[in-house]
Order: C-alpha cells, then sequence, then structure tokens
C-alpha cells in the first residue's frame, strides 16, 4: 500500500503539466501579493485576494507534501528542496500578533521559481560556485579602497574637508565615486585649487571601477561554464550508461540467437 501510494505521488510529481501548474500558481500568488500593496485594490477585492493567496499556500502545501511521499528521504538531498520546504514551512506560521511581521515574508514564496526554473537554477548555482573568487575580489577591493582611503585623505583633507575630511569620510566619497555617481563634481571642486587632482581620479575609477569589475564578471563567467560542463558530463555519463545498457541487451540477444541456431544445427545433424 506505502509503495503504491509512493509510485501514485511521484507519476504525479513527474508528469508533465505538473510543473508548469506549480510554476503559474507560484506567479499568480505573487502577483496577488503585488495587488495587496495597493489601499484601492484591497478596497475592491481585498477578500479576493485573501482567498487567493490562501488557496495558493493549500497547493503549495500540497505539492510539498507530495513531492515528501513520492521521494521520501531522497527528497531532503537536494538543497533546493530544503529550501523550498523552509519557505513554505514560513508561510504557515501565524500571522497575526507579534508575529504579524512576518506578513511581509509571504513574497518570499516567488523565490521557488529559482528552484523549479532549471535555468535559473544554473544561474544561482553558478554564482555560488563563484563566491570563494568573489571574496578573494571583494578582499582586494577593499584593500585599494583602504589605500586610496588613506591617500586621499592626507592629499585633499585641507581642500576638501567635507568630501576627505577624515578617513569615514573619504571612504564614503571614494565609494560613491566607485559607483560614478557625482564624482565629476567633487573632481572640478578641487580642481579649483588641486589642478592635477584628476590624475588621483582618473587612476582609481580605471582600478577600482573597470578592472575590478571585469574580473568579478570573470569569475562569474568562468563559475557558470564549469556549471554547464558538469551537467554536459552528467548527461552524456547518463547517456553512455544508457548506451551500454543497451549494447548490453544487443549482446545477450545475440548470444541468445547463436545458441539457437547451434540448436537448430545440432537437431539437424541427429540422424
Amino acid at each position: 500500500m506505502i509503495e503504491r501510494t509512493r509510485r501514485s505521488a511521484q507519476r504525479i510529481v513527474e508528469h508533465p503539466s505538473f510543473q508548469p501548474a506549480v510554476i503559474t500558481v507560484i506567479v499568480v500568488n505573487a502577483i496577488t501579493l503585488g495587488l495587496e500593496t495597493s489601499p484601492a485594490v484591497i478596497g475592491a477585492i481585498g477578500g479576493l485576494l485573501q482567498v487567493v493567496d490562501r488557496l495558493a499556500l493549500v497547493l503549495f502545501v500540497v505539492d510539498i507534501g507530495l513531492r515528501l511521499v513520492a521521494y521520501g528521504r531522497r527528497y531532503w538531498r537536494d538543497p533546493w528542496n530544503v529550501f523550498d520546504f523552509a519557505v513554505v514551512a514560513l508561510a504557515l506560521l501565524p500571522t497575526s500578533g507579534p508575529f504579524a511581521v512576518l506578513r511581509a515574508l509571504r513574497i518570499l514564496r516567488v523565490l521557488r521559481l529559482i528552484s523549479i526554473v532549471p535555468s535559473m537554477r544554473r544561474v544561482v548555482d553558478g554564482l555560488l560556485r563563484a563566491v570563494p573568487g568573489m571574496t578573494s575580489i571583494a578582499a582586494l577591493l577593499a584593500l585599494i579602497l583602504y589605500v586610496a582611503g588613506v591617500m586621499g585623505t592626507k592629499l585633499f583633507g585641507a581642500a576638501s574637508p567635507g568630501n576627505f575630511g577624515d578617513l569615514g569620510t573619504t571612504l564614503f566619497t571614494l565609494f560613491q565615486t566607485m559607483t560614478g555617481e557625482g564624482w565629476p563634481d567633487i573632481a572640478r571642486e578641487l580642481m579649483d585649487t588641486m589642478p592635477l587632482s584628476w590624475i588621483f581620479f582618473v587612476i582609481y575609477i580605471l582600478i577600482s571601477s573597470f578592472m575590478v569589475l571585469n574580473l568579478f564578471i570573470a569569475v562569474v563567467v568562468s563559475a557558470m561554464e564549469q556549471e554547464v560542463l558538469a551537467e554536459v558530463r552528467a548527461e552524456e555519463a547518463e547517456h553512455a550508461a544508457e548506451e551500454q545498457i543497451a549494447n548490453r541487451e544487443i549482446l545477450a540477444e545475440i548470444r541468445e540467437l547463436r545458441a539457437e541456431l547451434a540448436a537448430l544445427r545440432t537437431d539437424r545433424a541427429v540422424p
């Protein structure tokens, strides 16, 4: 009975129309949660939105339940399944009294699209794979920012105390400069008293914005390539295993045919 139930749940979960149905429910629920931010919409169809939200939550629970029944302990081996379970479990917490703030966290259900849509999963997996390299680049960027902050404070502190008066103010100014926000105004203000100050800004922007940004992109692209290669290798291994099984079946059939031919020859040879 248990095995029959498990197989039935597995057929439902692995049906081609099951995933699109779950994606549709997630998208509809996301639109519903967005509409709930409008007082006018709530005043007009607030009751309907609540019904749709609760129905979506029920369907999410059914989805998780079917997957648990279908896969059993294997369900917990996939980190994305754990993520889905945590998001749905969070949505089941009470949203009244001291837990009213959790109502805002219902939008986290939309993040289930990441675990369901394969292309999104590949992107996130690639980003997670790139975290070690990005950490090293972030440390390099922090070092560059600190060195430039000390230099900027000593060079321009007296000329522009509002932007370079102390190390903290300088670091904030340089971070703003790194993003490309308002740095020409800061540079022109300094160039009125220090005409060659533009050299510092040009070198700093080239290093912090262009070079470091390209390093970030290179690390992410490399991680994405590794993710795609891993999937291709997995597919190739799966195809190779299927071909090996097919070859074994063909060889077994050939052996059976040979045995039958040998038996026929033996029967004809007997007078």
